[in-house]
């Protein structure tokens, strides 16, 4: 039986035999008995294991090293001992798979996360990764339930892509093209390549979403998405999952409530869920995790716009290192200020045009578009969002203004044409709300196999 499910009914058990498998994670040897803590992956908590030298195999089994995989047969008693309440009095204990004397994992002290992330097929292992992945679990199947049950299509975006939604140019190319050729002779023809075409994968789902959304009303990505951007911060990985919402007849006021909404549903559902997990995160990784994330689900989001927030924080009393300005973007050091300063998450809208993307819907100051980011405590910016523009001509016409040709993006066009409506949306990096959730602060440590410049093992 499992660890997990032993633990939910364990006074059933009491003083009844039972099987179990798993690794040992901890192993202390005394003279005459020996105690093992046993875990199997399915919950956080391993259970001791006791044995005595009663049993035939005494010998052997004292010799049993850290993560060997082990059966136990034993009976269920209440622990004379501190630390538990019930453990296993073993009858039998069958060794499983032996570990070699080089396992990492094998030697005392806590290893550093660095170290981990290059034998990151064996992290899982230990505490902190065991909890932060079964968080990532948890959380993704609180997001597709949160959608599910408001009847969102869970649409599935492709990930090889003729289009650049966000006109960044950070994309990694898909060819079957012979790259020695073209590097001795200088030239590209893709009308030769496996597509007739250039090809990338995705940074983003969302253009393709608006054509299901215009046919659903509500639907929604989940899936890996791409950057090819030399970045070597904590918040930044080459390849990364998003979670983009389109709406039909929703407008930015109607985006923020259920970005609000979805956000507060998550966080809950995980404190929930996870308890021992967020519990061991509030203890060893973030102190006042708990705190934060429970203020958040109780909080109301303050909205405010770009310009009032640009006003504030001229108006602080503070040195700041980059000056706030009219018309920019803000930095990490103003997205602190400004939850301080209304001690909540905050919704800033209506962004300068000029620093958002083409397809957001663009205000009557013609000056700013109906775009939002969510700013929370602790994490800065969190979730993107924006109207996007309905209207024919004034998307042609800044299409034009960023050099973007027509004929590329006649599909999105056709949105406009053929029975448009308004429409919104919003997008948020999953590791990114892992990170808030867990307070692992390095994107690294909270995706099982991260892809960053010069990292691609496994």
């Amino acid at each position: 039986m499992d660890i997990k499910e032993l633990y939910e009914k364990i006074e059933e058990y009491v003083d009844k035999e039972v099987t179990l498998q798993g690794w040992i994670k901890n192993h202390r040897k005394q003279k005459e008995f020996g105690f093992i803590n046993l875990g199997d992956g399915t919950c956080l908590n391993p259970i001791q294991v006791v044995y005595t030298s009663e049993l035939s195999d005494f010998e052997n089994i004292s010799k049993l090293q850290i993560g060997s995989s082990i059966e136990v047969v034993g009976i269920i008693v209440k622990s004379e001992g501190s630390g538990q309440d019930y453990e296993v009095k073993a009858k039998e204990v069958t060794l499983l798979g032996d570990v070699a004397e080089d396992y990492p994992l094998q030697s005392k002290g806590r290893p550093t996360r660095e170290f981990l992330r290059e034998i990151a097929h064996l992290r899982p292992r230990t505490n902190l990764f065991n909890a932060v992945f079964r968080v990532r679990s948890t959380a993704a199947f609180a997001i597709h339930r949160y959608f599910q049950e408001r009847g969102y299509v869970y649409f599935h975006a492709p990930l090889i892509t003729a289009s650049d939604a966000e006109g960044a140019g950070e994309m990694f190319q898909v060819t079957t093209l012979d790259l020695n050729k073209i590097a001795s002779t200088g030239k590209v023809d893709y009308s030769k390549d496996f597509f007739g075409k250039s090809a990338n994968l995705t940074v983003s789902g969302q253009l393709e979403a608006e054509t299901f959304a215009l046919a659903y009303k509500k639907v929604y990505t989940f899936g890996p998405t791409f950057r090819a951007e030399n970045s070597n911060t904590k918040t930044h990985a080459n390849e990364f999952w998003m979670i983009e919402p389109e709406i039909a007849f929703c407008d930015l006021e109607g985006d923020m409530d259920i970005m609000e909404d979805m956000l507060k549903y998550v966080v809950k559902y995980v404190l929930d869920n996870c308890p021992d997990e967020m519990n061991l995160f509030d203890k060893f990784v973030e102190k006042g995790l708990l705190d934060k994330l429970n203020k958040l689900v109780n909080s109301k989001f303050t909205r405010i716009s770009h310009e009032e927030v640009i006003k504030i924080l001229k108006g602080a009393k503070v040195k700041w290192e980059f000056t706030p300005e009219y018309g920019e973007d803000i930095a990490k050091e103003h997205e602190k200020y400004i939850t301080e300063y209304f001690n909540g998450p905050v919704f800033i809208t209506n962004w300068p045009k000029d620093i958002k993307a083409f397809y957001m819907k663009q205000n009557d100051d013609g000056k700013t578009v109906a775009a939002v980011d969510l700013e929370v405590p602790g994490a800065g910016e969190l979730m993107g969002g924006s109207q996007r523009e309905e209207d024919y001509q004034k998307l042609t016409s800044r299409m034009k203004e960023l050099g973007m040709k027509e004929e590329d993006m006649k599909w999105y066009l056709d949105l406009r044409r053929f029975g448009g409506c308004v429409h919104s949306g919003f997008g948020m990096g999953f590791e990114r709300l892992l990170i808030y959730l867990t307070g692992v602060e390095n994107i690294r440590d909270v995706i099982p196999y991260p892809r960053t410049p010069n990292n691609c093992e496994f």
